[in-house]
């Protein structure tokens, strides 16, 4: 399982303020280490709300821009998960996740889309049902028994 996040993403989002808010007690160093336990459970959260819509195929298979929205939000969720693992949260973090989470959800619900590379799906080959959009739905069933030739002969 890929992060959607590193910490050099973190570092660029917030370079000031994760000097502060993942300064070690002790040292007064960075704690790179629980920095990453943060980014791993903002995935992990992550994964597991879009996981109402999506399933890890999908979520492996999003495209650039995709992957772009997702980084953000995780970010924001790890940035409050290591601000309460450092005892440093502050409102405005923790309104920045709960906005992430927010809209995380509302993406799980169909109020809002990824997209992925994936071109096909289902059982049928791509080549039968042509193109197919994030939000339509594709049947595939057997041949018709009863059509207009067939009922012509009773």
């Amino acid at each position: 399982m890929a992060a959607f996040a590193t910490i050099l993403d973190v570092e660029r989002r917030f370079p000031n303020e994760l000097a502060l808010v993942a300064a070690d007690e002790q040292t007064g160093e960075r704690d790179d280490i629980r920095i990453q336990l943060g980014l791993d459970d903002a995935t992990t959260e992550v994964r597991g709300i879009l996981a109402a819509r999506y399933s890890a195929a999908d979520l492996a298979a999003l495209d650039q821009s995709s992957l772009d929205v997702v980084k953000v939000y995780t970010i924001d969720i790890a940035f409050y998960r290591i601000a309460l693992a450092f005892t440093r949260s502050t409102d405005n973090i923790k309104e920045r996740y709960e906005k992430a989470i927010k809209r995380l959800e509302a993406i799980a619900t169909g109020k809002g889309a990824l997209t992925t590379t994936n071109t096909g799906g289902g059982t049928a080959p791509v080549e039968e049902v042509g193109d197919i959009g994030q939000n339509e739905v594709v049947l595939v069933a057997p041949e018709r028994v009863f059509t207009r030739e067939r009922l012509g002969r009773i």
